[in-house]
């Protein structure tokens, strides 16, 4: 009897110990993780603004994580799934096509309007949430796929207040147009000509290089022959930041550079090595400056206290595209894109970048557009 009553209480302590182990996997098991997926050009002449906006999607995530989510009745883990479009289009086809067989709830990308376009179909095709941060011309929102939605205003926008920025601020007269033959690229200056020209402008001349460029010598020598006041860029500011070191080199240090958002970057004092024209830069961006943004200051110095010196333009939005996916999750109780995409839709959400709502197109109901000049090297908003 002795033995016997010792057997069971010493079994009492494995059976508490098994009792922690299930309880333990048990607690693992109820947390789910829920992978994001951000896609963009990481490598190549523009990594630096899509590592800028790769961090403002993890940024969110941290966040998000760190409040511990709840969502149909399981804990949430969300993770980042990263990829790399190199800022070309049938990478980011390849990429878009990746995440929709990665079974990820939500895309943050892609960053330029010739790999948001196509990869665009793709997620539609797979029923994958996709929101750009960046990407502006007009055309990706245009076959009304009900998957993709864009959270800054589009060319349309941006074009047309440079134009009239051109012609009645700084009563501009003659203008060159040289675009790079992306998408983004022709979309916004062809919207900025069709503006110059109703507001009485010249369009002295039309060139064309392309994204990867760095001499625009001849080009440059070509126009300079016709006398403009200004030049409008449709490109990315790794070409931008040449050509304004070009312009200088021909003595065309007065004429003034329009351009839009993709040129419109912290890093474009750097790259034209503060060459004189950059002083006569304005370019235009979706958006408020961070400066008056709802939430902007507080949230810049957490940004650059968690990554310093990598603040481009596009982060808050990316960060804010972050939050939308999981609010709507929120909303529809539930991480599958296909039970959540209508909360999504029908989302209205107070963010960092402003209030947050969508057209039936998906494009945001009350877009902002921002202007820029270069004072003594540092981008400085002029409304």
């Amino acid at each position: 009897m002795k033995q016997a009553r010792t057997a069971r209480a010493g079994s009492l302590p494995v059976l508490a110990a098994a009792g922690l182990i299930l309880a333990a996997t048990a607690s693992a098991q109820e947390v789910q993780v829920v992978k994001i997926g951000h896609a963009g050009p990481t490598s190549g002449g523009i990594a630096h603004i899509g590592k800028d906006t790769e961090n403002g999607v993890r940024m969110a995530l941290e966040e998000i994580n760190a409040q511990g989510p709840v969502i149909g009745g399981r804990k949430i883990r969300f993770e980042l799934a990263a990829e790399d479009d190199a800022g070309d289009p049938r990478q980011a086809t390849a990429v878009a096509q990746k995440m929709c067989d990665a079974h990820v709830a939500g895309v943050v990308g892609h960053l330029q309007s010739g790999t948001s376009i196509p990869a665009a179909l793709i997620y539609s095709k797979c029923d994958l949430p996709n929101i750009t941060a960046s990407a502006s011309n007009p055309d990706l929102t245009k076959p009304g796929y009900k998957t993709t939605f864009r959270l800054i205003a589009n060319d349309n926008a941006l074009g047309a207040a440079l134009a009239y920025y051109a012609a009645d601020a700084l009563k501009v007269k003659r203008v060159a147009v040289i675009d790079d033959r992306t998408a983004y690229g022709q979309g916004v200056a062809a919207v900025f000509k069709a503006t110059a020209q109703q507001k009485g402008l010249t369009v002295v001349g039309e060139e064309f290089t392309n994204d990867k460029a760095t001499d625009f010598m001849a080009i440059l020598t070509a126009i300079k022959g016709k006398k403009p006041d200004a030049i409008f860029y449709g490109g990315l500011d790794a070409q931008a930041g040449p050509m304004l070191r070009q312009l200088e080199q021909l003595g065309m240090g007065d004429v003034k550079l329009f351009g839009g958002d993709a040129l419109c970057t912290e890093k474009l004092a750097e790259l034209s090595s503060r060459a004189a024209p950059l002083a006569h830069v304005t370019c235009a961006t979706g958006g408020a400056s961070v400066a008056k943004m709802q939430g902007g200051p507080e949230w810049k110095k957490k940004y650059d206290a968690r990554f310093p010196n990598q603040f481009q333009i596009y982060s808050p939005y990316a960060y804010d595209a972050t939050y939308v996916l999981v609010e709507a999750m929120k909303a529809a109780n539930s991480t599958r894109p296909e039970d959540y995409l209508g909360a999504l839709a029908k989302l209205h959400y107070k963010g960092v970048t402003g209030d947050i709502a969508f057209t039936p197109k998906g494009e945001l109901t009350r877009p902002a557009v921002t202007l820029y000049t270069y004072v003594d090297g540092v981008r400085t908003a002029l409304n």
